[in-house]
């Protein structure tokens, strides 16, 4: 008994295994990178914004990659838990950076503010006991009341401009002063007027006069008057205890015709200039 021969059977070939798709690492790494930079930054509190910037970065992407990882797309779990904590650390350091930074700010314009306001002018007192210059109720040592204005922006002979701290400058009237044929800075034709400058030091500290400086100006017109040096003439120099004075006589060289005498005189390179109008 023959049998016939089985045909081959043909069907559909098995499908071919999918290939495993490639890890997505990427948000892992740059956050543990940027948590890194960020932590480091913000060790330098001037730096806290950009210590914040890279902090918050970092947090986002370590928590995108952490989700990866749990969806199998990454297999750098620890790369991204380490880059979304270094992220909150730098956030965390920005913040006290900040803090820092502020208060640093603070306290250098409070100090600022300090030197400025101890420089200025507190008032301005006459030479008698019951009116200042400003023209507001004066006590027997001659300090202005809370009702006083301002300093005048020119003072007159023999008034006294306080500064905050305590330094008194006051400024005789101008007479008439003859060169001795020694002098110099005094030339023919003009007039020489002598004028007194007293400082006293009512404050705490010790005054140095050495970087005092005074200038005049001569009429209407402003016309610069030399100072004239001569025997007698002698400045205020060296310093100035607390509770003690300084008095000082200069000579300037004011034009023929002139009425006035403008002189200006500034205590030191941290003090406000101030002026006295002096009649001739």
């Amino acid at each position: 008994m023959s049998h016939a021969p089985q045909q081959p059977q043909y069907g559909a070939p098995a499908p071919a295994p999918a290939p495993a798709s490639p890890a997505r690492n990427g948000l892992g790494t740059a956050a543990l990178v940027l948590g890194i930079i960020g932590t480091v930054t913000g060790f330098v509190p001037l730096l806290f914004w950009l210590a914040g910037l890279l902090g918050l970065i970092a947090l986002v992407l370590g928590l995108s990659g952490r989700g990866r990882a749990k969806r199998g797309e990454a297999t750098n779990k620890g790369a991204t838990t380490a880059g979304a904590i270094l992220g909150l650390v730098a956030l965390v350091l920005s913040a006290v950076g900040a803090f820092l930074t502020f208060k640093a700010v603070d306290e250098a314009v409070t100090e600022i503010d300090k030197q400025l306001s101890s420089t200025a002018p507190k008032d301005a007192t006459g030479g008698t006991a019951t009116k200042d210059a400003t023209g507001g109720a004066a006590t027997k040592d001659g300090a202005a009341d809370a009702s006083a204005t301002p300093v005048p922006e020119v003072l007159g002979a023999d008034e006294t401009v306080v500064y905050d701290d305590d330094l008194q400058v006051t400024v005789s009237a101008a007479a008439v002063y003859t060169p001795t044929e020694a002098s110099d800075g005094h030339a023919e034709g003009n007039t020489a007027y002598r004028v007194t400058v007293v400082v006293e030091n009512a404050g705490k500290e010790t005054y140095d006069s050495d970087t005092a400086f005074l200038e005049a100006r001569a009429g209407k017109d402003g016309v610069t008057a030399g100072q004239v040096h001569d025997e007698g003439l002698d400045g205020i120099t060296g310093a100035v205890a607390p509770g003690k004075r300084a008095t000082g006589t200069y000579a300037f060289d004011v034009p023929a015709g002139a009425k006035t005498l403008t002189v200006e005189v500034t205590p030191g390179v941290d003090y406000e200039a101030h002026q006295w109008e002096l009649k001739l």
